[in-house]
């Protein structure tokens, strides 16, 4: 592992963030459903992602990669035949777990220790209703085990923990016998994650209907090829724009305020708070204003929570964060993990149970931080150091490369002072 020291600096220039996770997950799985070949082009190469693509070889799929590009031959698949190790990957995880259910011989899939923690058991009581045998710990935790074949049929999730059990059972659908309908009770936490995911499996040739918090997925369909481009990530430029805005000016490229991407709000965020933001085409430029305290309702971007978090912590007045309590479930328990963070290095924070309330400084101090092996709480701890007196240290640096390996030379070549210690 290796400890790095982060040390603020003004920052000046343009990044291209990378490829979007969220994306590259959906279209690895997809793209090893088709029957056929499917090339996936910017796809984002991650701890994460190459999870994903494992899982796909383990049930049939081929790939081959060049470049930024992955060819995938899918179609012809089977029951894995040797446990699924997901890592440190939760799409993976509770993606690959419904896709199981439609082979009609047992599939284990586990993780690492943190993934271990992670609940499942929503979606695996959704799967039962249809005859899909399910086992897990205690507590609905992974390891687990599915045992379909899984006929379709109608099912009913709770909707509150995370989209990912939704999504899940939306792209199986198309591979089962039968129409699927997927009631969801309760409220739908991130749900731009859901439109992600029905825009993505309708060009991959599936049909999703929505009404309300009812989808309606056509079977026995499967799907077929498509050569699909990933869109640049909005929850990883999150974390470059802020820097602009604490630090300097920076500009982001390569950037569609028109995808379906929830956390392209995080444009919405920056303006609402008073930092200068311009957008021309696809590049998006953020640089350094007063800030003001204010209220965000973070139930559609969660995976916003930890660098709006670090944005609020030197602005004027106090801010609440509100209405995600969701991020309880993510690679840590991120309202904890934040709130511990953010008060490590001088900042006022206090959790609450569906987010935080800041109390913005004039300036934080800097110091040592434990971030769980959690990328967002790194990378975050990493941009507060902009605004700190002293450095902001860390140890496994490395956990960026869960969604964004090059972090620290995009941020050095901004400007930013680092060193390993």
């Amino acid at each position: 592992m290796t400890s790095m020291s982060f040390n603020g600096g003004n920052l000046k220039g343009r990044v291209l963030p990378p490829p979007s996770k969220s994306h590259t997950h959906r279209a690895f799985f997809l793209a090893s459903m088709a029957q056929g070949r499917s090339r996936i082009g910017h796809a984002l190469f991650s701890d994460d992602t190459r999870a994903t693509l494992d899982a796909c070889s383990k049930m049939g799929s081929s790939y081959s990669i060049e470049g930024g590009s992955v060819d995938i031959c899918g179609g012809e698949l089977h029951a894995p035949e040797s446990v699924v190790d997901a890592n440190n990957s939760g799409t993976t995880m509770r993606i690959f777990t419904g896709l199981c259910s439609m082979f009609d011989r047992e599939v284990t899939i586990t993780g690492d220790e943190s993934l271990q923690k992670r609940p499942m058991g929503p979606l695996l009581d959704a799967l039962s209703q249809n005859g899909t045998v399910c086992t897990s710990r205690e507590g609905g935790l992974p390891p687990v085990t599915v045992k379909g074949p899984n006929p379709g049929g109608e099912v009913h999730i709770d909707g509150s923990v995370s989209s990912q059990y939704i999504t899940s059972l939306l792209m199986t659908g198309p591979m089962l016998a039968n129409d699927s309908r997927i009631v969801v009770e309760g409220s739908m936490v991130s749900a731009p994650y859901l439109d992600v995911t029905a825009h993505m499996m309708g060009l991959f040739g599936a049909e999703v209907q929505r009404d309300g918090n009812v989808f309606t997925v056509r079977g026995g369909t499967g799907y077929r090829p498509y050569d699909y481009n990933v869109p640049s990530d909005f929850s990883s430029a999150a974390f470059p724009l802020v820097a602009g805005a604490l630090g300097g000016e920076v500009t982001v490229t390569g950037m569609d305020l028109n995808d379906p991407q929830g956390d392209r709000k995080i444009v919405d965020v920056l303006r609402t708070v008073g930092c200068g933001v311009t957008v021309n085409g696809d590049t998006i430029t953020a640089s350094k204003h007063m800030l003001k305290g204010c209220e965000l309702d973070m139930g559609e971007i969660p995976d916003l929570f930890p660098i709006v978090a670090v944005l609020l912590s030197t602005a004027e007045g106090d801010s609440r964060l509100y209405g995600a309590p969701q991020l309880k479930f993510k690679e840590s328990n991120r309202i904890e993990t934040v709130v511990n963070m953010i008060n490590a290095i001088g900042g006022d924070a206090e959790a609450t149970d569906d987010g935080c309330i800041i109390h913005g400084k004039d300036v934080l101090e800097g110091g040592s931080i434990v971030h769980k092996g959690d990328h967002r709480i790194m990378m975050s701890a990493a941009i507060a150091s902009l605004v700190c007196n002293g450095p902001v240290m860390m140890d496994d640096a490395e956990c960026c490369a869960v969604s964004y390996p090059d972090f620290p030379e995009q941020m050095a070549s901004l400007g930013m002072n680092m060193e390993v210690l």
